[in-house]
């Protein structure tokens, strides 16, 4: 290959790497549309196969991208500093040489090739290329690689940018939610000492629609719409909203209008702001249209206030309140099922039953009352993962019921995470559940540190501590979605699954001392 040859051949890789990547950015599909050029090249005594490694904030080289290699979920192999800080570089070029050994399933050693990847004269990491030991690049090889290695880094700046972006999007969508829910929640606090009613009601009205058939979409606006159901209790009076007894006529009508309040408060044709209004104006209808405020029935009612209608209810007549005490989970789930057709959608109500497996789930990974280390939960099993990563054990067990149940939802969001990342869903969707996943870690820790410091659990101070690094973890991960969203779906995913085994089995088994 001539001077020339290698323009021609640079000029083509980044035409068609461009082309394909139009739409995508998939650094998998980068480095397969480079090994169908590389690879057609006799000149070049490159192996078939290579990795894009990214250098994260703490100087640790990460595999985003593989072609002919397993990814690094799959393999136990991790890229070490040296074969990257050890390197030679040739004279006058940007490319760099180094050797690896034992690397899984050769053993031999083999020569790596290395290609800077630049941005803004920051080096981010390098693309590796296999090589038999003995090449030795020449002039025209390097000037070539040289060349590719700016076109490369180009492409992988083009995907940073575009998974940053989506994150950005992600950012707007969720500060407009967070500042409408935050009314939801203020509402909510102010005759709910715990506030959890709203994630239990959500999470329930998230199974019955999922039970219903409803869209991924549709249960998303529903997620983020259904904290919003009583906004309209701010503008109720203590003196009725916290009154230990029965509400008189005239204090009920009170009572009743901060459905009309929610619909004021919600004003605007914003999809999110719009389901919102639905559910707050309408979640006291009835099917028979004896409810209130509009007397609306059957599907004259929204179908997301019919499905956070039975949440509600089922939640409320559960939970403890000042002017009553919890009903059982079987008179509740009786009472819903008899009012089929009367004050509930049949077909939600059908759905509520079908979805009772989960609902007695989440009833019990969100929790009002302290957790007692004795009591037995029997709740149906769940079924199991294809595609699992990582496995519940029953010798992660504690010996808690209640906590163990937290535990293996942990698992459950972890493998959630390992999905998206997997499949490539990107940054957006990693970004979301990283998210989900601090915000249901918050929960657990605060019902486990409660449940200790009520039995008078020595080792508290030491969990407290863990439970806080692991916040501002998290919370670190998420931030450097912001600055490399290609590597940091990658190290958060191997940190989440390492540090919560460790944790239980190394911390959480002490708690099996609250048993005894």
């Amino acid at each position: 290959m001539n001077k020339e040859e290698a323009m021609i051949v640079v000029s083509k890789l980044v035409y068609e790497l461009t082309v394909s990547h139009s739409f995508t950015s998939d650094l998998d599909v980068l480095l397969e549309r480079l090994f169908a050029i590389l690879l057609d090249k006799e000149d070049l005594p490159l192996e078939d196969r290579g990795a894009i490694v990214l250098l994260n904030p703490r100087k640790r080289y990460f595999q985003v991208a593989q072609f002919g290699l397993d990814p690094v979920w799959k393999s136990d192999y991790r890229w070490q500093l040296s074969s990257f800080d050890n390197a030679i570089a040739f004279p006058d070029s940007l490319i760099k040489t180094s050797l690896l050994e034992n690397f899984p399933t050769q053993g031999e050693q083999r020569q790596l090739l290395l290609l800077p990847l630049d941005i803004e004269n920051n080096l981010i990491g390098y693309v590796v290329l296999f090589a038999p030991l003995d090449y030795r690049p020449s002039t025209t090889h390097l000037d070539f690689l040289s060349d590719l290695s700016r076109a490369l880094s180009g492409l992988v700046q083009r995907a940073l940018g575009i998974e940053t972006l989506r994150i950005r999007e992600l950012e707007l969508e969720e500060a407009r939610a967070d500042a409408i829910q935050s009314l939801g929640v203020a509402s909510e606090y102010r005759d709910n000492e715990t506030g959890w009613h709203i994630m239990r009601m959500t999470n329930f009205a998230q199974a019955i629609a999922k039970a219903l058939g409803l869209s991924p979409e549709q249960r998303d606006l529903l997620y983020m719409a259904a904290p919003m159901h009583d906004v309209g209790k701010i503008g109720i009076s203590d003196a009725i909203l916290l009154k230990p007894g029965k509400l008189t006529s005239d204090e009920f009508d009170t009572m009743k209008s901060h459905t009309d309040i929610g619909v004021s408060i919600l004003k605007g044709n914003d999809t999110l702001i719009a389901a919102a209004r639905d559910i707050a104006g309408s979640h006291h209808e009835r099917w028979d249209g004896t409810g209130y405020p509009q007397g609306l029935a059957g599907i004259e009612i929204p179908l997301l206030a019919r499905i956070c209608a039975v949440a509600d209810v089922f939640d409320a007549l559960t939970s403890i309140r000042p002017y009553k005490k919890p009903w059982s989970v079987e008179d509740a789930s009786n009472l819903i099922l008899s009012e089929s057709g009367k004050y509930f959608d049949p077909d939600v109500v059908r759905a509520f039953e079908a979805a009772m497996p989960e609902i007695l789930r989440i009833r019990e990974l969100y929790r009002d009352d302290i957790i007692d280390p004795k009591k037995s939960v029997t709740l149906p099993p769940l079924p199991l993962r294809a595609t699992a990563w990582v496995n519940w054990d029953d010798n992660l067990s504690v010996g808690i019921d209640t906590i163990d149940e937290h535990h293996r939802y942990l698992f459950d969001l972890i493998n959630d995470l390992y999905e998206v990342v997997s499949k490539k869903r990107g940054a957006r969707e990693v970004a979301r559940l990283i998210k989900a996943t601090d915000a249901y870690a918050k929960v657990h820790f605060r019902s486990e540190e409660k449940m200790m410091q009520h039995y008078n659990y020595q080792g508290i101070d030491n969990q407290e501590q863990q439970h806080h690094e692991f916040e501002a973890k998290i919370r670190e991960f998420y931030e450097e979605l912001h600055d490399n969203p290609l590597v940091a779906q990658f190290d958060v995913l191997s940190y989440l699954r390492d540090w919560l085994i460790h944790h239980i089995r190394i911390e959480d088994a002490k708690l099996r001392s609250l048993v005894s």
